[in-house]
């Protein structure tokens, strides 16, 4: 079941009830948090437990003591009130309202597309709900020119680059509209004319190559980042800990933003690692580190406009974790009921999943638009169903359109075809011409021309 509004509210009243597993992780960590100044309220995230705090300040490595428990940024709480002390970025109407119709219009095709795959017309897909705030409050964040290398749940960046739902239908339908031309998975999306490199399967790749990029355009001298994405499990892969140490020698201007959503495929935080989180490792490896609220768009917002001036101005990376909740499975491809937790993390819901939900991103955002005049409930009724019937419609008109030329099993790959890639297109071409009635869906006309 999808979230909507009137099932969340009056989140104060509910008492809080830490969970058992939880319970003994919080305990383990009194005394540290006892020494924290901050001495608020303690955040519920399954990848990090640690007090809230409204100080937007990275800590930077043999100049910022690190506490036990690294501190999460935060401006609103979660009825999306903004807290005591918390200086509010100055953000014009317009963009605000922007940003909450880039949210929502994730959150209306992740529906259609889910439920496209469900039918058998995708081969594939994965959501971003519950996500949202982290891919659209960075993405605003940063200039359009600075080059944004996705792992699969940043649909919100490429929205708000301008990446149509038609030119996402394309490539998830794999028609030949598709600029990957059907050689990725559906949801590898992505658009070097809008400074975003493609998402690719193969974990953790991104994070190194973002460092190339970014060094790159340091030499160019040219007023540009590059920002990587990847979740805690890939955190565990060798790559991570590899560009961190690689970025922060060669000075390159990059952002490293772990979307530490509690869960990898099949896998609970609990089971890849003990430490406190992932912002630490990049600290220790000489990284100015932050951790966030990444449900609270301000916050998201707030501290990657301070990492963008440190990575362009001071000439160094920076990892920001952004702490949140993964909703949905990891993609289509998984049963998320065998290894998510069902108990919440305090009394007043069924699940653990039912305390985020009431968390959403977007109804915290939300209700932050209702109290200034912004937005109202009827507005986003009104963008919903709009929404829900443009993304049916771009379904079905992608699903219409045909297939890849076969020629592009060949291209793409060298500038100039080697002599093994004309041998085999020409003994491909002999079998379909030998064999065609075998392969009704290639037209004719398609192997004549290789």
């Amino acid at each position: 079941m999808w979230a909507t509004r009137p099932a969340c509210r009056a989140l104060r009243s509910v008492p809080r009830r830490v969970a058992p597993a939880q319970s003994a992780r919080l305990r383990s960590s009194a005394a540290a948090r006892a020494e924290d100044p901050a001495g608020g309220e303690t955040s519920l995230f399954l990848g990090a437990q640690s007090t809230y705090t409204t100080d937007p300040s990275f800590y930077y490595p043999k100049e910022s003591a690190l506490p036990a428990l690294m501190p999460c940024f935060r401006l609103m709480d979660d009825e999306g009130v903004p807290v005591p002390g918390a200086v509010l970025p100055e953000i014009d109407r317009e963009t605000c309202v922007r940003m909450m119709h880039t949210m929502v219009s994730v959150n209306e095709f992740d529906k259609v597309f889910n439920d496209a795959q469900r039918q058998g017309r995708l081969s594939f897909y994965f959501t971003n709900r519950g996500e949202e705030a982290v891919a659209v409050g960075t993405a605003a964040g940063l200039k359009s020119t600075d080059w944004i290398w996705p792992q699969y749940r940043e649909l919100g960046a490429s929205f708000w680059r301008g990446i149509t739902y038609d030119d996402a239908a394309n490539q998830c339908c794999c028609n030949h509209l598709d600029p990957t031309h059907g050689r990725q998975l559906p949801m590898h999306i992505g658009s070097p004319e809008k400074h975003q490199m493609y998402v690719k399967s193969n974990l953790g790749q991104q994070v190194p190559a973002s460092v190339g990029s970014a060094f790159a355009l340091r030499k160019r001298g040219q007023d540009q980042c590059s920002i990587t994405y990847f979740g805690e499990g890939c955190a565990s892969e060798g790559d991570i800990p590899s560009a961190f140490n690689i970025a922060a020698v060669l000075r390159a201007p990059v952002l490293f933003l772990c979307r530490n959503n509690g869960y990898a495929i099949s896998t609970h935080s609990d089971e890849q690692y003990v430490g406190d989180g992932v912002a630490p490792r990049g600290f220790a490896y000489g990284l100015p580190a932050i951790r966030v609220d990444g449900n609270d768009l301000l916050a998201v917002y707030t501290a990657t406009l301070e990492a963008r001036k440190i990575a362009t101005e001071q000439g160094r990376p920076v990892i920001m974790e952004a702490m949140t909740y993964r909703i949905g499975p990891h993609s289509t491809s998984d049963d998320d009921s065998n290894y998510r937790v069902k108990a919440p993390p305090v009394e007043g819901f069924e699940t653990e999943r039912d305390y985020w939900e009431a968390r959403s991103p977007i109804i915290r955002f939300g209700r932050y638009l209702e109290a200034k005049g912004w937005w109202t409930p009827e507005e986003e009724k009104e963008l919903r169903a709009t929404s829900r019937k443009k993304a049916i419609r771009s379904l079905n008109e992608a699903g219409k359109l045909p297939g890849n030329h076969i020629k592009h099993l060949y291209t793409d790959v060298y500038d100039e075809e080697t002599w093994l890639l004309k041998e085999q297109k020409a003994q491909l071409k002999q079998h379909l011409l030998k064999y065609g009635e075998h392969y009704p869906t290639v037209p004719r006309e398609e192997v004549e021309s290789l």
